[in-house]
Order: C-alpha cells, then structure tokens, then sequence
C-alpha cells in the first residue's frame, strides 16, 4: 500500500489529499493539521438572524472563475450548482482619494485602463495624469535584464499618479504587498508580456477587450464565484469526500520533524521517509507540505539546511478582517456597489472595505448590511487584538461612510504571517527550491507561497503536488 501523508489542512492540503486518494491506487492517505478545524484561512461563521442569517467570512470570500481549478473541484464535488455569482444590479467599485470615495473607471481590462473616455471622465486621476497615461501608446518597449518591481514597471507606463491612484490599491487588495517591492515576473507577468507582444500597455489591454467581448468567463455568470453558504462549503465536502473514502484525518495534530529513512537496507530504494508527529513517527513513501513555506522550511532545515533557509526566506505579511452588521437605515451612504480599496499614500490603516450584502445579496438577512474591513498590507504594523482591529474597523466606516450607530454584531478573524509576500527575487527563491527538491524524491511543496495565491491556485497546487508524488513513484495515473 501507498503510504502518502499530507501535511497541512487549508485547501491546498485537503485538495492534494483529495487528489491523491483520487488518482494514486490503493493508497492510504494522511492528512495532518495542527489547528482545531479543517479549511486554513478558509472560516466560515453562519449566524442566524431575524429569521434569516448573515454568513461572514473569515479569509478569502470568493474565487476567480476564470482560473478552472476551483470551478472543476467544484464541479467534482457536486457544489456546481451552489455557486453564486456576484450581484450583476449593483456593481460599483470605489477608490478612497483624499478621503472621498470616487468610482473606478471602467475598462479595466486585467488591471489596466481600456476604456480612453472613462479614464477621461475620472476625478482619481489629474489631466497631468492622464496626459501621462497617453504616452504609454508613444513609449517604446524596454528592453529589462532581469526581474522589475510591479510599481516601477506600472510607472514607467503609466507614470507614477496612474499607480499610486489606480493600479496600487486595486494590487494591495490581491497580495497585501508593496508594488515597489512585488515581482512583476511573479505576480502579473503578462503585463510584461502586453509591452513586448503589443508595444503598449493600453493597447494590448484594449486588443484583449476585443477579443474577450461577449464571452463568458469559463461558462460562468460571473468572475467571481462562491457557494450558497459560503466557502466552507467546500472544505466540508472535500472533508466528507475524505472520510468516506477511508482517509486518515487528524486534527490539533503536530508534526515535529521529518526525516529520510536511512535504515531500511535495500528496501530504501522505495524512497520512504520519517514523520514525527506528537505521538508517533510514521514511515511514508510520499509527503506533500502543504503548509507555509516558513513552517515548511523549519520542518526540512535538519535534513537540507539549505533548503529550509531558501523556504524561510519567503517574506509573509499578517492581516485580518472585521465584519460588522448594521441596519440598511443606519447606514447613511447607499452601498450601491461592491465596496472600495484603500491606496497606501491615503494613509489610513485600512486596507478595504466590502459591502458584502450588496455583492453577495444572500448573505445578509433583507433590511441589513454586512460590512467588511480588510486591515494588514506589507510594512504596516497592525494591531494584534480583537478589540482594538474593531475600533479601527468601525473609526474607518465612521469616516467613509458615516456610520455612527453600534454594529448588531461583529466578527472579528486575525491571520498571522497569512499573505506570502512575492517580492523581488521570488522567481529566483523559486529555482532554488525546485533544484533541491530533485534530491528528495518523494517530497514535494503545495500551498500559496510559490505560484500563486488564490483558491484556485492552491487547489492547483494540490493536484500539481500529487502528479508529482505519482511521478516519483512511478505510478501511473488513473483519472475517474
């Protein structure tokens, strides 16, 4: 039998331990997490109220539907027709600019702008600005050695003010980063690839408009997708999937070391190795960390010191969320969109904020809103209590949105060293972790610390994972 353990419960972990009793035969899965419940960021809190419930997520609230992993898992899952869209009626989006909220131009075609008349008619940008903006389709492409920063690649473009007012704020809300400091190469390389390809920036945004015009994203009704009750949903089917198939699932379980297997004579040609956990050491032929690369790079140092200081080398920043529920009528500023972003040069100590009920409208009992604050963006010191992340949620909804009234309830979720930070020399990290991971057959690295950061990529990042362990093991694949 084939002994694969999968360390780490989030979604990458449960998507490789899903995949892997899926594809490799007669295997016996286990799946380790040191935490108290299954889902990692994913926490979904459903509180009934007033005869109806406001489902509150803790981490991430939806995922792209235009990366299919998610979509696919969804699909296998049987939650196909659970997801929801986001709200087509109200579709807003804002940019906090000198303590005003201005609406997004529209055009924006993967980040940048498209639409020449709504970047003309915008008050985020000055006719400085714009002017700028236009010389993009003048610049000729630069000829770069090596990785750039996305805030200097933008700006050389679009110049400085386009960044800082358009393109900054709507990046921090994806990566919680610095752009000055972010990896182009390991963040948004096509952009890149639109200057080389098209010349221009806005051109080869606008060639991509044409070609996308009237296409659905992947057969969806939206970019964005999300189960009924939220993303839950898929944690606890994919914890169900594993249970009835036999895997062995462990809860506030730690590992403390791993290990090659240097004792087992001939047989070590089976590649196997030692787990420790609290209790007990396990012999395993394959193992997939899906936890973060600082944990994983701590769990590796013994055995490849050099590669468990390439791992710790992945900077992380630390975030969290405060939703708050108010009456519709408390509320003095009609929530007619998706909510706004936050540009770092405002200076306020929120990063976001969604208007949950409107994008998700059954997320909230009718007559109420649901509000959510995203606090936390790389450099920026946070305060690391409840109490205090709540008095700051409700000062920045006090100052936008003129709340005054108490919140009816409130949630608040603190994620430590939670958002992987790609910054310059990531693809680099990336090479060197690849090469050493050639000397240990049988181990192999999934999770949101390496190739991308979304749900969709962590699921990826699991199927990956297991295609790998098959490839060591010289199993062959077998698809359902």
């Amino acid at each position: 039998m084939n002994r694969i353990i999968v360390v780490g419960g989030g979604i990458a972990g449960l998507s490789a331990a899903y995949y892997a009793q899926k594809n490799i035969p007669d295997a016996h899965i286990t799946l380790i997490e040191s935490a108290s419940q299954w889902g990692g960021k994913i926490t979904t809190d459903r509180v009934a109220f007033d005869d109806g419930q406001f489902i509150i997520e803790g981490g991430p609230d939806t995922f792209l539907a235009s990366k299919p992993w998610g979509v696919a898992l969804c699909k296998e899952l049987g939650l196909d027709e659970r997801l929801h869209g986001t709200n087509q009626n109200k579709k807003n989006t804002y940019v906090l600019n000198k303590g005003r909220l201005l609406p997004l131009p529209e055009g924006l075609a993967m980040m940048i702008p498209s639409d020449v008349p709504s970047i003309l008619r915008s008050r985020l940008i000055s006719w400085f600005g714009k002017t700028r903006m236009g010389l993009d389709f003048l610049l000729p492409a630069k000829s770069v050695n090596g990785d750039e920063s996305l805030g200097s690649f933008v700006s050389r473009r679009l110049g400085r003010e386009a960044y800082e007012n358009l393109i900054e704020p709507l990046m921090s809300g994806i990566y919680a980063g610095d752009g000055d400091q972010l990896s182009l190469a390991s963040t948004f390389p096509y952009l890149r690839d639109l200057e080389t390809k098209h010349g221009s920036l806005a051109r080869g945004a606008l060639e991509m408009r044409k070609k996308s015009s009237g296409k659905a994203v992947q057969g969806s009704r939206s970019a964005f997708l999300t189960p009924t009750t939220g993303l839950a949903e898929i944690v606890e089917a994919l914890v169900e999937s594993l249970r009835l198939k036999g895997a062995s699932l462990r809860l506030n379980t730690r590992v403390t070391s791993i290990n090659r297997n240097l004792d087992l004579g001939r047989r070590a040609k089976q590649r196997q190795w030692n787990v420790t956990l609290d209790t007990e050491t396990l012999d395993v032929e394959g193992i997939i960390l899906a936890t973060p690369a600082y944990i994983s790079g701590q769990l590796l140092a013994s055995f490849d010191p050099e590669l468990g200081s390439t791992l710790q080398s992945i900077p992380y920043a630390s975030t969290a969320t405060v939703s708050l529920a108010y009456r519709l009528s408390d509320v003095p500023r009609d929530l007619d969109g998706y909510g706004y972003v936050i540009p770092r040069r405002e200076g306020r100590k929120a990063l976001a904020c969604t208007w949950t009920s409107t994008k998700f409208p059954h997320r909230a009992p009718e007559g109420y809103a649901l509000i959510r604050v995203f606090v936390g963006r790389a450099g920026q010191d946070i305060p690391w209590d409840e109490n205090e992340l709540l008095e700051l949620a409700k000062e920045e909804l006090q100052l936008t949105l003129g709340i005054t009234e108490a919140p009816l309830l409130s949630r608040v979720f603190m994620w430590d060293k939670a958002m992987p930070q790609y910054n310059l020399g990531h693809p680099e990290i990336l090479k060197r972790i690849d090469t050493a991971l050639e000397k240990h057959p049988g181990l192999v690295l999934a999770g949101n610390g390496y190739r991308g950061i979304g749900i969709p990529d962590c699921i990826h990042s699991g199927e990956l994972a297991v295609e790998k362990i098959l490839k060591h093991e010289g199993h062959k694949e077998t698809r359902s």
